[in-house]
């Protein structure tokens, strides 16, 4: 088993429920990691192509973080046979709340069924 993890990817993307977040788009991070079976004919698992789902995920508004880690770990598991797991943080750094707060953050994780 190998670990491949794409931490602190960065988007600008309309998330959220407030009608502001409808219109203005804010920073979004996501951390993804996937757990990939180890097959010697095809060793490798392209990155670029794990930030593309990160990256579509985000490519139209969204009400809830919930959603965006959703799509990403679907996607990301319909990729290829051998992603056995994946672990999907995506955090907002500028939630608007009434004190201080470095980020709101959702976490999902998901498993393929073999």
């Amino acid at each position: 088993m190998r670990e491949i993890t794409l931490g602190g990817m960065r988007f600008h993307a309309l998330v959220g429920i407030l009608e502001h977040e409808r219109h203005t788009p804010q920073p979004i991070e996501v951390d993804l990691t996937v757990r990939v079976g180890v097959d010697t004919s095809t060793p490798v698992v392209d990155y670029r192509t794990l930030y593309s789902v990160a990256a579509r995920a985000l490519s139209s508004h969204t009400g809830l973080l919930e959603d965006v880690a959703e799509r990403i770990a679907t996607g990301v598991l319909s990729l290829d046979d051998r992603i056995r797991s994946t672990r999907v943080a995506v955090r907002k750094p500028q939630v608007a709340l009434a004190g201080p707060v470095a980020f709101a953050q959702v976490a999902v994780e998901r498993t393929n069924p073999e």
